[in-house]
């Protein structure tokens, strides 16, 4: 398994008994979806290996309680704390309407409603206060927020996402 093949899961903060037991913080919005999990992938130096779960629970709203197998003491729990899980993409939810992944919508066009074609996404960036879209159009780099408010269609068979940038937004880039 590689990285490109999966989505970050969470990430194992801290032992939850003696047992072995650890507390993991997923990052997502819907906890739930993941409470019954059958494995992960865990990123052990550079090899992802797969970890298989005895039982689950959530814990403290957005804390998953998980027990391995073969993680059956406290120094085997310590082993594994900081490290990073992982699921295949094929695991993802499907979403509908203007819902999105990040990574599904790199190589999308972005056509905006006043400018026409913007460029097409290269990433996303979510290091600031709000996602933002990365668009290369041709060869400058152009950002546009990602929020409601400006997304008014994701069109996954054509690959295009219509927007309503601010008025003068794109034309700052590229002046």
């Amino acid at each position: 398994m590689q990285i490109e093949d999966c989505f970050y899961l969470g990430k194992i903060v801290k032992k939850y008994s003696f047992k072995g037991e650890l507390l993991i913080k997923l990052d997502t919005d819907q906890p739930e979806l993941y409470e019954d999990l059958d494995a992960v992938f865990i990123q052990l130096g550079r090899d992802f290996l797969p970890f298989f779960i005895e039982k689950s629970s959530l814990h403290k709203s957005d804390l998953l309680r998980v027990k391995f197998e073969d993680v059956e003491t406290e120094e085997d729990a310590d082993q594994l704390l900081k490290c990073e899980l992982y699921l295949p993409l094929t695991a993802l939810p499907k979403l509908e309407g203007n819902k999105f992944y990040y990574h599904e919508v790199i190589g999308f066009t972005v056509n905006d409603v006043s400018f026409g074609t913007v460029g097409t996404i290269t990433g996303v960036n979510d290091n600031t206060s709000q996602p933002l879209f990365e668009i290369d159009r041709n060869g400058i780099e152009v950002l546009i927020p990602m929020n409601d408010e400006i997304i008014k269609k994701v069109d996954r068979d054509a690959k295009t996402i219509f927007i309503e940038a601010p008025k003068g937004l794109i034309d700052l880039y590229l002046e």
